[in-house]
């Protein structure tokens, strides 16, 4: 029988019905009886509101439960406060928006073995409200992952939820995430790009599905192409903190071309009512993101910026 070996990692901060979901769908795994570890749910609100609802679940878990709270906010932050509460050696991540198939980590645990990768990604459904009309399937795309047929090597890198990876090579250190991303995102991509130029590999698990619910306030083209901005913003950002300045000039001009060539194809759509225009603004903020990336332009998605939008909707949370 191998050693119980692999840690799930789930951040989260105020979705307990989600996060319930989240957390049943890990107790429901099938075929890691003998190498899953610990299940880490990393609560990163500072009034510690997840504390109930793991307790809740614990005697549903068929292996120590953990939860620790991280007061403060960031994406990155809740990341390595995760990666604290265990010693596993594989560690997955999943959202504490997404919900993971019965063989999901099982899958995940195979594909890497079989690749020898560092990382492995698998695919993702986006789910989305009801009455979005022409927008549903564009966010149902924006929200998933798609990829190869069949499990195989890749040569880039997609985000940190529904992955699992090797934490000698793909997590150096206490902290691998950086915190500067708390709020912004996109500590993955440069963790990610670090690892990719120690020549790490990246490897894709075609059965290894999760479905990720996108709730009504991110369920807008405006939150969307806000985030295919910020997308965009990670090529040059990355390497301009690697010093490549010849890097974030190309990336520049491949962003120019891009806004250009994707914005008129968007008004052109627009103007016939085609809903494939959504997908077109979603290229064209792609490539205004490259050209806009400096410092002090990212817009903000997590850590300090959610928990105010959370303190405005519910500012009586315990």
């Amino acid at each position: 029988m191998a050693a119980a070996d692999v840690a799930v990692v789930i951040p989260t901060m105020r979705r307990p019905e989600a996060l319930t979901v989240a957390l049943r769908s890990v107790f429901a795994q099938q075929d890691v009886a003998d190498r899953l570890k610990h299940v880490v749910v990393v609560d990163n609100d500072p009034k510690g509101t997840a504390r109930d609802t793991v307790d809740g679940l614990r005697s549903a878990s068929p292996v120590p439960l953990i939860y620790r709270q991280e007061p403060r906010p960031g994406v990155a932050t809740a990341r390595n406060a995760g990666l604290g509460e265990t010693d596993a050696p594989l560690i997955a991540f999943l959202d504490d928006d997404e919900a993971a198939s019965p063989l999901w980590l099982a899958r995940l645990i195979a594909s890497q073995a079989a690749l020898g990768a560092d990382v492995v990604f698998g695919p993702i459904r986006g789910r989305v409200p009801e009455g979005l009309g022409g927008k549903t399937a564009y966010l149902e795309r924006f929200f998933g992952r798609d990829g190869p047929a069949a499990d195989q090597l890749l040569d880039h890198a997609y985000g940190c939820g529904n992955s699992l990876m090797v934490r000698a090579t793909a997590l150096p250190g206490d902290t691998p995430f950086d915190a500067s991303s708390n709020e912004s995102g996109g500590e993955d991509d440069a963790l990610f790009s670090a690892l990719s130029l120690r020549g790490g590999r990246f490897g894709w698990s075609t059965e290894a599905w999760v479905d990720e619910f996108a709730p009504p306030h991110r369920a807008t083209l405006k939150y969307a192409l806000s985030r295919a901005f910020a997308y965009g913003q990670s090529p040059c950002q990355i390497a301009w903190k690697e010093r490549r300045l010849p890097a974030v000039l190309f990336w520049m001009a491949v962003g120019a071309a891009q806004t250009a060539a994707w914005s008129l194809a968007a008004l052109g759509l627009l103007i016939v009512r085609n809903p494939k225009s959504a997908d077109a603004m979603n290229r064209a903020a792609r490539g205004l993101g490259k050209v806009f990336w400096m410092q002090g332009l990212e817009p903000r998605f997590y850590g300090a910026h959610e928990l105010a939008r959370l303190e405005r909707v519910s500012p009586s949370a315990a």
